[in-house]
């Protein structure tokens, strides 16, 4: 099996997970919210932190890894102006998603600590949710854009 057909296949997949993941876990934590039920909204956040740990983590990892074998493989330099801007927006992507990681889990606490004592969901909860859905966006935005980086790989000149 030809080495290159396989890391662009992991490279693909890995890209896939981390959009599907991200769409499916903002979806589901969106609509949990939306529902007002505590109850489930304190089970959506459970899940959505182990799928975050599950799959976006695995992927976040093998992102970079496989990336950096393909350009090696393919011949695309690191400061080729393309991949040099994923490379930042797979940073930016990063620096979101890390605050998002410790915001869920904290949103997962606090709906379960309500939901145990029969509660409404306090307003750090609620301070916290806008401030993960805020970070979603350009966190998403920046992978939608580095999946067009790698589709297209423009001439940039950066």
């Amino acid at each position: 099996m030809d080495p290159e057909l396989v890391l662009r296949f992991l490279h693909v997949i890995g890209a896939c997970v981390l959009l599907g993941t991200g769409a499916g876990i903002a979806f589901f934590m969106l609509m949990a919210h939306r529902s007002g039920d505590v109850a489930a909204i304190a089970h959506t956040a459970g899940v959505v932190v182990i799928a975050d740990t599950i799959f976006t983590a695995t992927a976040a990892i093998a992102q970079p890894l496989t990336g950096l074998l393909l350009a090696r493989a393919v011949g695309w330099p690191l400061t080729e102006g393309w991949v040099l801007l994923a490379l930042i927006l797979y940073g930016v992507v990063g620096l979101f998603w890390l605050p998002v990681v410790w915001i869920q889990i904290r949103l997962r606490n606090l709906a379960r600590a309500a939901a145990a004592r029969a509660q409404p969901l306090p307003d750090l909860y609620h301070q916290l949710f806008r401030i993960w859905f805020a970070c979603g966006i350009p966190a998403f935005g920046a992978v939608l854009v580095i999946v067009w980086l790698m589709l297209a790989r423009p001439a940039l000149g950066i």
